[in-house]
């Protein structure tokens, strides 16, 4: 048997599981955008724009770019929107991350040519997924002025105005090539049980126990906001709202909550009648005129029960210093545990501020000089860096310090396990 025809069937596997990964992730997102937007009410948009609307989600939740932009005429719609749908993209990458490991759970080492034979079929499906789907997303609204003066001199100013979508599809392919191939690499680095090329296999213990604690207590931050959304929901009326939420930004407010919890800040702007879906406690902080840095202090100014964000944080972090002691061998050190944890906390907070931010703009412009019609509207929620990611390493450092220790006895007892059932003993 040639070798030749030996690679191409061993490539067939490769492309199989990458189709299977990449159709599964898709299918997942727009299943999640769809009822979330239908919860939004946009399956009442006109023309038929919402499966494009889906679309256009969809591209976002997969590392796109959707451009907003105006009709023609004198009075032109204008617009910008950088948001992630986190609900919709974190359905997607588990679904795809999951799929991606599944053949190889039962491997030690795999061969760095190997984990590239497997990656790469993945990354071109799902660059062709992307440019699929982003073809369609792209859609034209009349837009009201809302001013009787401006409807009536819409007669002399031109056409009425329009605001629309569309994907950028070059950057669309840069940014979800970017998207997906972090993706894969996360994959790697936090599963206990994927393999690593073999000069890899020593760094095991100093990334894989910190960083797979790390995502259990991104995702146990999510699953917190679901139930207080459920419970939100069952109580406080308006559950149409509180799913749509749910189901397409849960994550951009769970980490939110997380990065306010330790002391980190976002500088928020928010100005005219529309706005993102936020805690009405947040909006009522970001529209205040007199500052713009928002903390929890600003927070429980409004509503004290936020101090409380603090106490789960400070719980939550410390039982993911603990759990990446317990998944690292005994002989780690506990100033190591401290150095692991930190460096993992700082680089997730670096990733879910830059992910969770939002920049929103829209208003109508009369001959290009400024916002008119009192449709504008601004919303802007921007994460302060060094904050973030400075408090996030500190806290890192001391829960890896205090999970070391608090997980000593543990390592102690099984090592004593092992010695008693070791031959001879």
């Amino acid at each position: 048997m040639s070798r030749t025809s030996a690679d191409s069937r061993g490539a067939l596997p490769a492309w199989r599981d990458a189709l299977v990964a990449v159709v599964a992730g898709f299918v997942v997102m727009a299943a999640v955008a769809a009822a979330g937007l239908a919860c939004a009410g946009a399956a009442r948009l006109p023309g038929a724009a919402f499966p494009r609307v889906v679309a256009a989600v969809v591209v976002l939740a997969a590392g796109g770019s959707v451009e907003v932009a105006g009709g023609e005429g004198l009075l032109r719609a204008e617009g910008s929107l950088a948001v992630l749908p986190l609900s919709v993209s974190l359905a997607g990458a588990v679904t795809a991350g999951l799929l991606f490991l599944r053949p190889l759970r039962h491997r030690a080492v795999a061969g760095g040519r190997e984990l590239l034979a497997r990656a790469g079929p993945l990354v071109l499906l799902w660059l062709a997924a992307l440019t699929t789907t982003a073809l369609p997303a792209r859609q034209d609204f009349a837009v009201s002025p809302g001013d009787p003066t401006l409807e009536d001199a819409s007669e002399l100013l031109g056409p009425a105005p329009k605001v629309g979508f569309r994907a950028d599809l070059p950057a669309t392919l840069l940014f979800g090539l970017l998207w997906i191939a972090g993706l894969l690499l996360v994959a790697l680095l936090v599963s206990r049980r994927a393999p690593l090329p073999a000069r890899l296999v020593r760094f095991h213990a100093a990334v894989r126990p910190a960083a797979s604690a790390t995502v259990v207590l991104l995702l146990a931050y999510v699953a917190l906001g679901l139930g207080t959304g459920l419970f939100a929901a069952a109580t406080r009326g308006q559950p149409d709202r509180v799913f749509a939420v749910v189901l397409l930004a849960l994550p951009n407010l769970a980490w939110l909550a997380l990065t306010l919890g330790f002391g980190g800040a976002w500088d928020g702007r928010a100005e005219g009648p529309f706005g993102l879906p936020m805690p009405q406690v947040l909006d009522r902080v970001v529209r205040d005129a007199d500052r713009s840095a928002v903390d929890i202090a600003d927070l429980a100014r409004h509503d004290g029960r936020m101090w409380w964000l603090v106490a789960v944080t400070a719980l939550a972090l410390l039982g993911t210093g603990l759990l990446a002691a317990l998944r690292s061998p005994a002989h780690v050190r506990v100033r190591q545990h401290a150095l692991h944890l930190a460096v993992a906390l700082g680089a997730a907070s670096l990733a879910v501020s830059l992910l969770a931010s939002v920049e929103a703009h829209f208003g109508l412009a009369l001959m290009g000089l400024g916002d008119t019609g009192g449709l504008g509207t601004t919303v802007e929620l921007l994460p302060v860096l060094w904050r973030n990611v400075g408090l996030a390493v500190l806290w890192g450092a001391a829960a890896g310090f205090l999970g070391a220790l608090l997980a000593r006895p543990v390592h102690r007892r099984s090592a004593a396990r092992e010695r008693s059932a070791a031959p001879g003993r």
